[in-house]
């Protein structure tokens, strides 16, 4: 059957309609697989490789998770190189940003005796004013700078006790370094001596929070020794140094192990310096340690390059002289050798005597000063006296001294190096005589027998023969004589067992002579600034009224209380105030005086504190968490919780019995 032309049309027509989808559609197919697998081998060459591409038609879809803003960025560019940029469609993402740590809170604390400077980051909710405040209370009028910043993050743990020990050693370092960490205390500052550096360096660990780790770098740079002096002698007390200087560890040994030959024993100490005149003092002085060993006795004193060998005054003439004549030949160069054989020294002490000339210079324990003897005319007398003066201060020197004119006219200067060389010492005497000069006495300074034998040394040049017997008193030393942590407490609590204090009723404002004890609290703490300890001030109530409210009001008066002593210019970093409300009674709550008894505030050492909060364990525990933040026996002295019961109590304020049972003590505060 033949087909008419209309249908073989039609047929054309649906036959090549056909032939163009087929052939757009494998063309689209093409298209759309080599734009996907150009954009992915292009990605992959530039380093995209967490890129994700599929294609959707002409359409390229960029998925996957960049590493970054920038690299998101490049991706898509390099995609739009490859196909035109108006068929990509971005669906990458950017991986997420970790969270921002909290910053490291720290602030470093620059002291010297131009001011202090603070420097760091600290948490916004710190109270910074309370510190900075604090800092110029013991900066005693210096400069402070503040260049702090704060952040609004949450405060890190041990933050506050570590800032409590920075500022307590602040407090004792007037050339330091404090950097504060949380947790972390890092000290690093200058001391005046060795001696100074040990304790120091005790204070900086005693009583320091077990959370807080304390890093300290104390440094005791050796003394300029002007002069360069060294004394040994043997008398009838035995061998012994006067004085005592080396220029290193090496040198000190071997003078020491000389003087160890020579007869002395027990522990001698020899200072090293800077000022040394050679480096053969060492040689030098063994020669003239064992000279006086040879000798049996004497003296031989080193002041730089000058030494004196001085004899016994019994001593042979024939031994002097082959003992003398074998030191000078084997002295180094540089040292000059001066040799006394003296007469029997006839001391009278009351410069009045028949026998020698002297002077007569003694200073009683009370620091009162009283100059006899004799001196060459009247303007010596009143250089004599003015130089006293000044040295002793004008109301303590009385001068008693008459008017010789055969003296020699070195007296003087001889006068004038004894009364400088007793000003060393808190109380004692010196006798002045033409060839021989005997100072005795007691100081607190250790190092005061070695600093007058440099000044006798210095201010009278060589050939001197001098006897020194000089004690030292530990009461006398102001170091050594710092009260503990303990005798602090205890003279608070000696001036609360007498008064009382007092607050308004139902209040935690201080009243009556409560603003006096105050007064007095705060002068013992003041006297007490460097001592290292951290404070407790805790507040009770009776059992009247809710317990809640109790806590809240105990709480209220403590803070009170560390408040006003802050307001006297007391450094209040290591003392804390806590609220304790009706616990631990003291007395029975049913009578009156009980419930006068059991409203107090107690000052406590912070150990004593700890202790008293931990609960009783009758069979024991091995809790370590039950154990104290310091331990007592570390500085040797026991913490014994103070008594605050003890002390007459002033009137009390009785509630009356239409009161509310629920309102809270009536004011009437005992504090020990």
């Amino acid at each position: 059957m033949r087909l008419g032309p209309k249908i073989i049309s039609v047929l054309s027509l649906v036959l090549a309609a056909i032939a163009c989808w087929l052939v757009s559609t494998m063309a689209a197919d093409i298209i759309e697989k080599r734009s996907g697998q150009v954009v992915a081998i292009s990605l992959i060459e530039a380093g995209h490789d967490w890129a994700e591409v599929h294609t959707d038609g002409l359409q390229v879809h960029i998925g996957g998770m960049a590493p970054t803003e920038a690299r998101r960025f490049n991706a898509l560019h390099v995609a739009g190189t490859m196909v035109d940029a108006t068929r990509i469609i971005d669906g990458t993402t950017i991986v997420p940003s970790k969270p921002l740590a909290p910053p490291k809170f720290s602030i470093e604390i620059l002291r010297n005796d131009d001011g202090i400077t603070l420097i760091g980051l600290v948490p916004a909710s710190m109270d910074r004013t309370l510190m900075v405040n604090e800092i110029m209370a013991l900066a005693e009028g210096a400069e402070v700078v503040d260049l702090l910043e704060a952040g609004d993050y949450p405060e890190p743990a041990d933050w506050s006790p570590a800032v409590q020990v920075g500022l307590k050693a602040l407090a004792r370092l007037p050339r330091s370094k404090i950097s504060i960490f949380a947790g972390e205390v890092d000290i690093t500052a200058i001391s005046e001596s060795a001696r100074e550096k040990r304790a120091l360096e005790k204070e900086l660990t005693q009583r320091v929070p077990k959370s807080v780790q304390v890093i300290h770098h104390i440094t005791a740079p050796r003394p300029v020794i002007t002069p360069f002096t060294l004394r040994f002698l043997i008398d009838g007390n035995g061998p012994r140094f006067d004085a005592c200087s080396a220029d290193s560890p090496r040198g000190r040994d071997r003078i020491l192990a000389a003087a160890v030959e020579a007869g002395v024993t027990g522990t001698s100490e020899c200072t090293l310096g800077l000022g040394v005149p050679t480096p053969d003092w060492p040689t030098a002085v063994v020669q003239g340690i064992q000279a006086v060993a040879a000798l049996k006795g004497g003296s031989v004193t080193f002041s730089d390059a000058d030494v004196t060998l001085v004899a016994l005054d019994s001593t042979e003439r024939a031994d002097f002289d082959r003992v003398v004549g074998e030191l000078e030949s084997n002295l180094p160069e540089v040292f000059s050798l001066h040799s006394v054989l003296p007469e029997p020294v006839a001391v009278d002490g009351t410069g009045e005597g028949e026998g020698p000339p002297e002077f007569v210079a003694t200073r009683s324990p009370e620091g009162q000063l009283q100059l006899r003897g004799r001196l060459n005319n009247p303007v010596v007398r009143t250089t004599i006296e003015s130089f006293a003066k000044a040295r002793f201060g004008v109301a303590s020197v009385y001068t008693a001294a008459r008017i010789d004119e055969d003296l020699p006219a070195d007296w003087p200067v001889r006068v004038l190096a004894g009364l400088q060389a007793l000003s060393e010492l808190e109380s004692g005497s010196a006798v002045i005589q033409q060839d021989y000069i005997e100072l005795s006495g007691r100081s607190g300074n250790p190092e005061a027998q070695a600093e007058i034998a440099r000044i006798l040394s210095e201010k009278l040049g060589d050939s001197q023969n001098y006897k020194l017997d000089v004690t030292y008193d530990k009461a006398l030393d102001p170091i050594a004589a710092l009260p503990t942590p303990d005798e602090c407490v205890g003279q608070v609590n000696a001036i609360l067992a007498s008064t009382k204090i007092t607050f308004e009723p139902g209040s935690a404002d201080i009243s009556g002579n409560g603003v006096g004890v105050i007064n007095d609290i705060a002068d013992v703490l003041k006297a007490c600034r460097e001592v290292n300890m951290q404070l407790e001030i805790a507040g009770y109530t009776d059992s009247q009224g809710r317990e809640e409210m109790n806590l809240e009001l105990s709480q209220s008066r403590a803070d009170s209380v560390l408040a006003a002593i802050a307001t006297r210019r007391i450094l209040t970093s290591g003392i804390s105030a806590v609220g304790y409300g009706e616990s631990d009674p003291i007395a029975d709550n049913d009578t009156d005086e009980g419930r006068e008894a059991n409203r107090r505030i107690e000052f406590r050492l912070l150990a004593d504190a700890e202790e008293a909060t931990e609960p009783d364990d009758a069979t024991g525990s091995d809790d370590p968490a039950a154990e104290t933040a310091t331990d007592p026996a570390a500085d040797g002295a026991s913490t014994p919780e103070l008594d605050a019961t003890s002390g007459a109590a002033g009137p009390t304020e009785t509630p009356s019995q239409d009161a509310d049972p629920a309102s809270p003590d009536d004011g009437t505060e005992e504090s020990q």
